[in-house]
């Protein structure tokens, strides 16, 4: 009995006896820890059981799940930005260079088939190739110029096209804006050219049109003359004519001093009417 009790008193029997609790504690502090999960705001989980995607997703919050059996992969669904800068080609031929900025946000009922279809590489998988291809695809319906001239219109476009592509991966596309049109060196010169030919055409077209209107107003102005002869012509009459010269003696009387000239020329010799 005493030796029993030796050997129940050991340090290193108590020692072990801690440690045993010890390891207890922290592998119930372990299992406890992989059993909750905590889904951060703008954010679903995607279950992975043994590898295996699961069809439940995972709302914001505090979740439980199998410890060492699930693992919870959290994808953000806020609205996320791309912007990248595309070449391409128009109807006729010239080289557009657009940047293009992308707004969009990722289906958050159907993460978990996104991750499975494609994984967390979905923005250079799936949506840079797709604004490329939506942006290949529309400005080849455009020239150069219906490009900048009907801009909102190619906007629309691209934007219908680009939502389509996305939503067959469960990305839902928000909204785009193009920045830009960018065209060769060579391009934006002809367009200079064009543009003052256009205004000196414009010039050459006002200068005739005033030449025009000025030779109209000359025009009516000599036809207006013209008709005003012709009534003063229609208005002479030889009662006229004879009273006009009355009125004209009478106002040499009235102006005559009462003496009679000195000479008077004609057919005969100067006579001096003093002598």
């Amino acid at each position: 009995m005493e030796k029993q009790n030796v050997v129940n008193m050991n340090p290193k029997f108590g020692a072990g006896k801690a440690v045993t609790a010890i390891l207890i504690v922290i592998l119930a502090a372990v299992l406890v820890f992989q059993s909750v999960t905590i889904v951060e705001a703008g954010h679903r989980g995607v279950v992975l059981q043994l590898g295996a995607v699961q069809p439940e997703v995972l709302d914001e919050g505090l979740h439980f799940k199998i410890p060492f059996m699930q693992t919870v992969i959290p994808m953000e669904v806020r609205v996320q930005k791309t912007e990248t800068s595309q070449t391409s080609a128009s109807r006729d031929l010239q080289t557009v260079s657009t940047t293009i900025a992308v707004n969009h946000h990722l289906d958050a009922n159907n993460v978990n088939k996104l991750y499975q279809q494609v994984g967390m590489e979905y923005s250079s998988r799936i949506v840079d190739p797709a604004i490329a291809e939506s942006l290949k695809a529309v400005t080849a319906q455009y020239t150069a110029e219906e490009l900048i001239s009907k801009r909102s219109e190619v906007s629309a476009k691209v934007k219908d096209v680009l939502k389509e592509k996305l939503s067959e991966y469960n990305i839902i596309l928000d909204e785009i804006n193009i920045r830009e049109f960018m065209f060769s060196e060579e391009y934006n010169r002809a367009i200079e050219a064009k543009q003052v030919a256009e205004q000196q055409a414009l010039k050459s077209k006002l200068d005739l049109e005033r030449i025009k209107i000025e030779k109209e107003q000359e025009i009516t102005k000599a036809q207006a003359q013209a008709e005003a002869l012709r009534l003063q012509k229609q208005e002479v009459t030889p009662e006229l004519i004879q009273l006009r010269k009355i009125e004209a003696q009478l106002e040499a009387i009235r102006k005559w001093d009462g003496k009679l000239p000195n000479v008077t020329g004609g057919a005969t010799p100067f006579i001096n009417v003093d002598q």
